[in-house]
């Protein structure tokens, strides 16, 4: 998704959260019991676990949208917009280099 990179073996593909288990705990699961935060760490019924390109997980590390941005950016208002519900349905932080980022792109959405 990230990078339009297509893989020909499992060990290229990694299990990427969009909003990184680092940065979710910065933004307020550092206040969660454990098992809220293995329920957010293991969620498929949002879009916060994702199949991608070994090579764009390590890219993106732990970083939100004012730091990092997925290198096809086809694939932007998308990412944002899975970013945004994350956040939201975790009722997680966001702080203003991060919200710029995401409005900036959403404008042109």
């Amino acid at each position: 998704m990230y990078d339009a990179v297509w893989v020909d073996t499992s060990s290229d593909v990694n299990i990427d959260h969009i909003v990184a288990l680092a940065e979710a705990w910065r933004s307020g699961a550092n206040t969660w019991s454990s098992s809220q935060r293995q329920a957010f760490a293991n969620d498929l019924t949002i879009a916060q676990l994702i199949a991608v390109s070994q090579s764009s997980n390590a890219s993106k590390g732990d970083r939100d949208p004012s730091e990092w941005m997925p290198p096809n950016s086809n694939t932007w208002c998308i990412y944002i917009r899975e970013w945004v519900w994350v956040k939201d349905v975790y009722n997680l932080s966001v702080d203003s280099p991060e919200k710029s980022a995401m409005a900036s792109v959403l404008a042109n959405c």
